[in-house]
């Protein structure tokens, strides 16, 4: 079971997710939270597999939250941004504040169903609306000096971190295929058939890209592969 907690503060709203969430077998609402301090205490607690999560609410706002359970090592959920305001400040806030996942309150239920699956599969999920936007943004912001990707021995410097850094460690042949397509919008499954692989080879090379890149999950990594120019 896929364990999901809702943070709202909105109650109709979180009784809508739950509706939607509880429709499918798979997934399991395991609580509810209204304001961002109290979603930081039940991911504490609960400790779900996903957090769907709004920007504004009262006591703290939604990226704060997302950035103090990111910061905990002992919660290992993916935190997915659900908002009303489609605007580029809450989008980047909430990508550097570790979330996985950002979509906006008008999406169909099936797109929350999808959501909620793919991050607990450890895929990264941006609404098709704010995906450009996200793109284009690092495409148009100068890449920081550091080492070629196809220089093994040499590591990247120390302000090359995260989002702004390159692999010290030059990807495979296959590992830059898997990072084309995860830079694409792929499942695992769906590079999984592109490339005639499992699904667990596809997800050991996922962890390999990850490691190499420095990203932290998936979004980021697309993110430095097009800024980059690695996908």
């Amino acid at each position: 079971m896929i364990r999901v907690l809702l943070v709202d503060d909105h109650a109709m709203l979180r009784a809508g997710f739950r509706t939607i969430l509880s429709t499918q077998p798979d997934i399991e609402v395991v609580g509810e939270a209204g304001t961002g301090s109290e979603g930081v205490e039940l991911a504490a607690r609960l400790r779900p597999d996903v957090i769907t999560m709004d920007v504004q609410m009262p006591d703290m706002d939604g990226v704060e939250a997302t950035r103090r359970i990111v910061a905990d090592p002992a919660i290992t959920a993916s935190v997915a941004i659900v908002t009303t305001f489609d605007r580029d400040e809450y989008l980047f806030q909430a990508l550097d504040a570790g979330a996985g996942g950002f979509l906006l309150k008008n999406a169909g239920p099936e797109e929350l169903i999808a959501a909620v699956r793919a991050l607990a599969a450890g895929d990264g999920i941006l609404a098709p609306e704010v995906t450009r936007r996200v793109l284009a943004r690092f495409a148009a912001t100068p890449a920081p000096v550091a080492p070629s990707v196809t220089a093994p021995h040499e590591k990247a410097t120390e302000s090359a971190t995260g989002a702004d850094a390159v692999p010290a460690e030059p990807l495979t042949g296959r590992e830059s295929e898997v990072l084309a397509l995860m830079a694409d919008a792929r499942s695992n499954a769906e590079i999984a058939a592109e490339l005639f692989i499992g699904e667990a080879t596809v997800k050991t090379h996922v962890s390999r890209v990850l490691q190499k890149l420095g990203a932290r999950d998936r979004v980021q990594a697309i993110v430095l592969a097009h800024r980059h120019g690695l996908a």
